[in-house]
This record gives C-alpha cells, structure tokens and sequence, in this order.
C-alpha cells in the first residue's frame, strides 16, 4: 500500500488553510539588549525545571508570570525556584502576574514575550493556539496533543507560527542531545544501509498518585491525579512512549504509517483510583515496503526495566540509547559523550538563541506527527483492530470535556478491545 505519504501531504495541505489567512507579527529581539519577559503555564516538576533551564539560557531574561490550575502548586514552584541563587535574581512575579484556575493562563500571554506550556497534555492545543494567535514565542512540552483533533489543531497553530515569524520548541529533547544527533546523523548517513525495523521500548515502574480529599470534586481529583485520565494525558503509551515514537519519526524524515495493530490492558493498575488508562502495551506500526515498528511499554513495579531504541538496517544496527552504529561485520561507532550538556538546557539555549538572532526553531509539525504515531498506537490496542493511518486521520476524536469547570466530570470506562471504538 502506497497511499499513507500521499495521505499525509494531503492533510497537512488542508490544516494550512486556517493558518493561510493569518495576519504576521513580528517576533525578534535583536543583539539581546532587550528584556525577554517569560511566563510559566503549569507548575509542576517539568513546568518548574523548563522554567530554570529557559532563565539559564539567556543573560537577559526573566520569569515574570506563572499560572497553573492550583495556587498551591504555583507557590511551591516559585518558592523552590527562588531559593536558588543564579536564577534567583532573574525571578519577578509579583502578586498581580500570579494566575490560576482554567484560564489564568489568557492574562498570563498579555503580560509576557515567551511562553512555557506545561501543563497536562490534554490542555497543550488550546494554550499554543492562543499564545501563537498572541504574537509569543513557545516552548511546548511533549506530548503536543492526547487526541486527533488536538493533533490537527496544532499542525495549524505551528504553520501559523512560520507566517508570524515566531519560535515554537517542543519539548521532545532527545533530539537536543548530542550523542543523540550523532548517532541518528550516522543512520541517516547510510552507515547501517536502509532501515528495515526498529524496536523501541519504554519498560518502566508505576509512578505517582497524589492522593484525594473530600474537599475535592471530581474534576479536581482528575487534575490533581491527571495521569490516569486519558484526556489529560493521552494514557502512558503517548505521555512518556512518545520520546520513542519522535525518535522513530526523526530516523524515518517523517515518513506516514501504513496502519497499526496492538494489544494492551491494566493488571497492576486496577484501582479504580488509577482512572481508566492501561499499564502495559505491545504494539506493530507497519510502513510501505514491509518496515515495521514494534513498540513495547509497560508500567508496572516489579517488573525489569528496560528503555531502548534499536535500529535495524540492511548493512547494519543502531543502538540510540547506547549512542552506537555498527555496520554488519565491522566496528561499531561510539558516540556517548560524558560532557555532552543537558538536552533539557540545549533546547532553551537554542530556543533563546534562535529568538535572539531571528533564526526561528519551528519544530511543531514534526511534534504533532510525532504525538500522533503514538495515538494510533493506543487506539490500535484500544480498539484491538488494524487501524489505518488514514482512519485515523479521518476521525473527529475529541477527548476533552464539553466544558472546563470545578464540579463533576464523569470517569470513562476502561477501554475494551473488540467493544471501543475510535470517534
């Protein structure tokens, strides 16, 4: 089947028409005199260390907005941030730019020139589409989107972001680490000949639940424990297994799909506190001319755990993890780099330097490409069918809720294979 590249043009081709009649703002700051004013969206772990490595990679920046659903949250990231010293002094957010609840995050684009968006996933199309349509630069967490119509939307927004001239970095950072451009660069090379498959695992433990309080309704317990609901984080396979789909999509320039198949469930993770996401997925994506993808990822305690990339090609491998290729019957090439700086830091440093000299980093489309190889594995395994990479193109999936408010929101089943199916 020759048709998936095709099919992907085509809708990239169509999703360019909201973008097409956008007006253009300017987006550089020259020499660096002047003051890059930053804003935080969503103040988590990953919102707080994107926010140290965004005011480290410029002299002349400074953190002057934060918003996140919960001030409690907001305080603790700010409180930690401020204690320590060489970002200390680069911290100005006063009462007046602390923002909260579900649409802090509008007055905290009026009052800033660049934008971190990380907040759950499930909120990251509408946050970019608004910074973007603001005249902001962004950075963008991974994954970009949890659902189909998500993905499109921000294959418009990053199309509109080229016409204004602003920056726009996702946070899939492997692609920032340097061992990493190296080995990729050498697959690209042709060192280990035509890829033919390519193994990728993402083998790991349970992670966090924070818990519940009666003074909670039910939609502060999903954002508090947004996790283990599907329209907040995509169910695991797509929050953390994308970091090997987007390097899957980097060793492949792109390249669409044919279709997917998977299994998939929950065996650990059955307490209905967990929501209604799996803990372990084994997956196939299938591409034109028999390469094949297998992808396997599991969250489960007491289980080993084992994250790789293996890269199989007709005159050789590629290990990505291990940062090597070795040609068959030759020597393998090494390229780890103990001194290598953090991918987290090379992305804002890159980002900032691109906002500095006007040389815009733009790496939304291949992000939502990305997030998207994910999600046709998940709903592959969800609905336990050979799903097509233009069905799922075709589909109006929406997960998010029909409004965003405190009150009740209801807990989706656990999805069925052979009874689910894809919107």
């Amino acid at each position: 089947m020759q048709m998936s590249d095709t099919t992907r043009r085509t809708f990239l081709q169509a999703t360019a028409a909201t973008a097409a009649s956008a007006s253009l703002l300017p987006g550089a700051f020259a020499a660096g005199n002047d003051t890059l004013k930053i804003g935080l969206v969503g103040c988590g772990e990953r919102g707080t260390g994107a926010a140290k490595e965004a005011l480290r990679a410029d002299p002349n920046v400074k953190l002057v907005a934060m918003c996140d659903a919960f001030p409690d949250r907001l305080e603790k990231s700010l409180g930690n941030m401020s204690k320590i010293a060489d970002i200390a002094k680069k911290i100005d957010v006063t009462p007046d730019r602390k923002f909260d609840g579900f649409d802090g995050y509008k007055k905290l684009i009026d009052c800033v020139d660049v934008v971190l968006l990380c907040t759950p996933p499930g909120f990251r199309p509408l946050h970019l589409r608004a910074a973007i349509e603001a005249g902001k630069h962004v950075f963008c967490e991974k994954p970009v989107a949890v659902d189909v119509t998500g993905a499109k939307s921000v294959i418009e927004t990053a199309r509109l972001a080229k016409q204004k001239n602003l920056s726009l970095c996702s946070g899939y950072c492997w692609r920032y680490y340097q061992p990493m451009r190296e080995t990729v660069k050498r697959v690209h090379d042709g060192v280990i000949g035509d890829v033919s498959s390519i193994h990728i695992t993402y083998l790991a433990g349970s992670l966090w639940h924070r818990g519940n309080d009666p003074k909670w309704s039910p939609m502060e317990y999903q954002m508090r424990n947004w996790y283990y609901y599907t329209w907040l984080s995509g169910d695991f396979i797509v929050e953390q297994h994308c970091h090997n789909f987007d390097k899957v999509n980097w060793v492949l320039n792109g390249k669409a799909p044919v279709a997917a198949v998977g299994v998939g469930g929950r065996q650990q993770r059955r307490d209905p506190k967990f929501g209604h996401i799996y803990d372990h997925f084994a997956t196939t994506l299938e591409f034109a001319g028999g390469l094949k993808v297998h992808s396997f990822c599991r969250q489960m305690d007491g289980t080993a755990w084992d994250v790789n990339d293996h890269v199989v090609g007709t005159k050789g491998a590629a290990q990505l993890m291990k940062w090597s290729v070795q040609p068959f019957g030759g020597q393998a090439q090494t390229f780890e780099d103990p001194a290598a700086k953090s991918m987290y830091q090379v992305e804002h440093d890159e980002l900032f330097a691109g906002i500095r000299s006007g040389k815009y980093i733009n790496d939304g489309e291949s992000a939502a490409h990305s997030t998207l190889l994910a999600i046709l594995a998940r709903e592959a395994a969800y609905t336990g069918k050979r799903l097509t990479w233009e069905e799922l193109l075709a589909s109006k999936q929406n997960l998010a809720p029909k409004e965003y408010v405190w009150g009740d929101i209801a807990t989706p089943a656990v999805p069925m294979p052979g009874v689910y199916k894809l919107a």
